[in-house]
């Protein structure tokens, strides 16, 4: 194997690729990147048996071939490169890379052991980079970090032929996006869990790309798989196994308060009167006709408060929120305001962007702390 390529080109690459290289790798082999140069082409993989990443770039191919080297250490070398031409070349067991005055050689893993990589599935539907990272982010805010809560680390995806939802919860907060896409298999519909942490990651990598295809199969070798890509990039991941709560039921149909806010003033003020509060310990909002006052410590503790202009609809409420999870929802919102919308004290708010619409839309369903008597 010997390939000539941009350094930009191979350090990207092998960014990419190294996300799904595991931290603690059960066979030896999961520790490389593969790399296989042929037909103008260079791919690079990482697997860790879970997720998969392939980058593919533009290449000057001189011998067709494959090779597998230490994951971490190629990545390290190909962002200090300098800004010149790479060429990669195998001799014997060794992968040799030069660059200007620069050379490396480095061991190679044995290729006939590494792992078959999981074929990316038929892709489903499409959207710009900017229009997923965004969606997946909002929906990703909520998601658990409970290990033994397996089915809460992850997002679920629904697919109504080109309508999506996104839902993900940790069971204080709940976020739901839905949004269209152009569909790639009309009237296609389903349902996955995709681990957070992937998505996110995916998502954030992608965010500009033109379009993002994702692909789902619910069945590869007895287990779902998901795909996303775009620009040269995809990424594969298995879907997470259990039961994700019935969380449509969660969502109020009715409230009697509705109080429309700045969201970045809100955003300063929560920030600032959370300064004093001790972990665990919430902020208290009182929304009144006009302003909502926000209130954090008591007794002998440091105390702060603060008042932000504010509409409401409906009876003045006083309820109390974890001051990070209220933040984490506020940072969602991509409206210049924000709709909170009430049952009662005890009972969960629901903040979402002013522009919402039954076709684009964001909920962030928030539970609160109850407040002692």
């Amino acid at each position: 194997m010997k390939f000539r390529v941009e350094r930009d080109d191979l350090a990207n690459a092998v960014t990419w690729a190294a996300r799904a290289l595991p931290n603690r790798p059960s066979i030896p082999t999961l520790s490389g990147l593969l790399l296989n140069a042929e037909d103008a082409a260079l791919s690079i993989s990482g697997f860790d048996m879970e997720n998969a990443s392939k980058a593919a770039v533009d290449a000057s191919v001189d011998e067709a071939g494959s090779a597998l080297v230490s994951g971490r250490l190629l990545a390290d070398i190909s962002k200090s490169l300098p800004a010149k031409p790479v060429v990669v070349s195998v001799e014997g067991n060794r992968v040799e890379v030069e660059c200007g005055r620069s050379s490396f050689a480095l061991p190679t893993l044995p290729v006939n052991e590494y792992p078959k990589l999981p074929e990316m599935p038929d892709p489903v539907g499409s959207l710009p980079g900017a229009n997923f990272a965004h969606a997946v982010s909002q929906a990703a805010v909520a998601a658990g970090r409970d290990d033994t809560l397996p089915m809460l680390l992850g997002v679920r995806i629904e697919i109504d032929d080109n309508k999506v939802t996104m839902a993900a919860t940790d069971r204080y907060r709940l976020a739901v996006r839905e949004l269209t896409w152009t569909s790639l298999n009309p009237g296609f519909t389903g349902n996955a869990l995709v681990p957070a942490r992937v998505l996110a990651d995916a998502a954030k990598q992608l965010v500009q790309a033109d379009e993002v295809r994702i692909a789902y199969a619910p069945e590869t070798a007895g287990e779902g798989l998901m795909g996303f890509e775009g620009e040269g990039r995809a990424t594969t991941t298995r879907l997470l196994d259990g039961e994700f709560p019935k969380y449509r039921q969660l969502l109020p149909d009715e409230t009697d308060t509705l109080a429309t806010v700045s969201t970045s003033e809100l955003i300063e003020a929560v920030k600032r009167v959370s300064l004093v509060a001790e972990r665990n310990t919430p902020v208290k909002l009182n929304f009144t006709d006009g302003e909502v006052s926000l209130r954090a410590g008591s007794g002998d503790e440091a105390q702060a408060s603060e008042s932000v202009e504010c509409k409401i609809d409906g009876e003045p409420i006083e309820i109390a929120f974890n001051p990070g999870y209220l933040l984490d929802g506020l940072g969602a919102i991509d409206t210049e305001d924000v709709n909170v919308a009430f049952t009662n004290s005890t009972r969960p708010a629901v903040l979402t962007p002013t522009s919402n619409t039954p076709a684009d839309s964001y909920q962030y369903l928030l539970m609160p702390v109850r407040l002692s008597s």
